[in-house]
């Protein structure tokens, strides 16, 4: 079993925590509509600073044992993960079928990103 700190399992760890700063950042100011949109952007700007102190090293590290394509493919998984749980939660908007559909859709091609070439026989 992978430690915490292998770099197998450490970036999926800096992405997840990377996609709560990128979901706050992207998404968080929505609850506060009568801010002036030049403040949110700033304030915006500051968390998803933190945000790219994650997601760098995250890339960084995990592209010694994934590839770029791979690296994307998690981080998008966890950011729709990220996403929907934020969504629910902190946005009080309600997750339908055609979501999960959607999602699940978006989540059988990642699969074929990690399947490796289709017809090269195992």
């Amino acid at each position: 079993m992978a430690s915490i700190a292998s770099p197998q399992v450490l970036p999926i760890l800096l992405l997840v925590a990377s996609n709560l700063f990128m979901t706050l950042a992207w998404y968080g100011h929505l609850k506060f509509t009568d801010k002036p949109l030049w403040l949110v952007v700033i304030a915006s700007w500051g968390i998803a600073f933190v945000e790219y102190c994650l997601a760098v090293p995250a890339n960084r590290i995990g592209y010694a044992v994934y590839s770029a394509a791979e690296l994307k493919t998690i981080q998008e998984v966890i950011t729709l993960t990220v996403f929907v749980a934020f969504s629910i939660v902190y946005l009080k908007e309600s997750f339908t079928w055609n979501h999960a559909i959607g999602f699940a859709l978006i989540a059988a091609g990642a699969a074929f990103i990690f399947r490796g070439p289709i017809g090269a026989g195992h």
